[in-house]
């Protein structure tokens, strides 16, 4: 799928921050780019998750400040608009001195709009990724300045239909991009690098970087019924917030301990998920990218209060082809959820078919299908 045939090497600017689900696929993109011989510098806010996990992974990393506009309190727009305004500035500063890049990439932060203005007002190609069903604001204010408009799910292409037009060709669907240390992860290797045992059944739990107190208090009570199949383990993230009072509702002997395992969250999500028999997640968007890149069967409980209620938009990717089953959040404490996941544990074909299922989704190749639309923009402008 990668496209070998681009022989310049591009300086592409990446703008992507505030959350893991916004970082982590462009992090994949990073990877895939500079695989190609590409070099790439990410933009973003000097006091959120990207400064950390950024410059972790090798990247250069150019601090820009902005703010974004909360519609329920009108007057943070001048504040908003102020930022990217100085920030603009700070970019036009430095591109005079380094050279403007080849392309940018925004992957829907806020701190994407004064790079996007930037390169927009200076004839770079721009190319937009938006990684859940239902687009956030930067993306859509953006949409009209970019060469290519990349969406995560089918569901997104509507909202930028209404922009751009039904029939705008720039509207591409390319999946949600997944690091190669997932997407590469083995059963074999995943489980010998947590220390669950080969021919056992290993049910992992995770609630998103924040956690979900109403899942966890649900996995929770389960806990009995869980480990009544002697066979079975439990990895249970639940979110730093949350981590204690789950421990104190969990109550773990010793023995529980060795097949119950809690921690606040997971760091090598590729390992874990390979490893899995299923999960029990809530459904953003990059929850779902990996999970679909790693065909886990699963069961979702989208957060109720995300905008729009995406992240049950989101679930539908997996759920509509019988890779997943869907429990709202407000059905957690009733008989339907514990009979989903207890029925699920115990009848290893339906999980075949989950799995099976889920292989046809392709998330695997969302950065290579990324990474193309970059070159092709680039090449487009040149």
């Amino acid at each position: 799928m990668t496209d070998t045939t681009h022989s310049q090497q591009l300086e592409v600017a990446i703008a992507a921050g505030g959350t893991a689900g916004h970082v982590n696929p462009a992090l994949a993109l990073a990877e895939e780019l500079t695989q190609r011989g590409h070099h790439v510098t990410f933009y973003g806010q000097p006091n959120r998750l990207e400064a950390k996990l950024v410059p972790e992974a090798g990247y250069d990393f150019v601090p820009l400040r902005v703010t974004g506009f909360d519609r329920s309190r009108p007057w943070t727009l001048a504040t908003a608009l102020w930022r990217i305004h100085k920030a603009k500035i700070e970019l036009d500063r430095r591109f005079s001195t380094t050279g403007a890049p080849d392309v940018a990439v925004g992957f829907g932060a806020y701190v994407e709009l004064p790079l996007i203005d930037w390169c927009a007002a200076h004839k770079v190609p721009v190319v937009l990724h938006e990684q859940n069903s239902v687009p956030g604001l930067a993306n859509k204010t953006s949409a009209k300045k970019a060469s290519a408009v990349c969406v995560a799910f089918p569901a997104a292409t509507e909202a930028f239909q209404k922009i751009l037009g039904s029939h705008d060709g720039r509207i591409k669907i390319t999946g949600n991009p997944v690091r190669k240390s997932i997407v590469l992860s083995t059963r074999e290797a995943g489980r010998q690098a947590i220390g669950i045992p080969q021919d056992a059944r290993l049910l992992v739990v995770f609630g998103g970087s924040l956690g979900a107190k109403h899942l966890n208090a649900a996995i929770a009570a389960l806990k009995s019924k869980l480990l009544a199949r002697q066979d079975l383990y439990v990895i249970h993230s639940t979110g730093t917030a949350d981590f204690d009072k789950t421990v104190l509702n969990l109550d773990l002997t010793p023995s529980e301990q060795q097949r119950y395992r809690v921690m606040p969250y997971i760091s090598n999500m590729g390992d874990m998920l390979a490893a899995a028999d299923f999960v029990i997640s809530r459904a953003g968007a990059s929850s779902i990218a990996e999970i679909a890149a790693l065909s886990v069967p699963s069961v979702l409980v989208p957060y109720p209060f995300a905008t729009a209620d995406h992240q049950t938009t989101n679930a539908h990717l997996l759920v509509d082809c019988g890779a997943a089953h869907l429990v709202p959040d407000s059905q957690l404490d009733e008989k339907i959820f514990s009979q989903t996941v207890i029925s699920l544990i115990d009848n290893p074909a339906q999980l075949a078919s989950m799995r099976a299922a889920a292989d046809g989704l392709g998330s695997a190749g969302a950065a290579a299908l990324l990474a193309n639309e970059v070159e092709s923009v680039s090449k487009a402008g040149a």
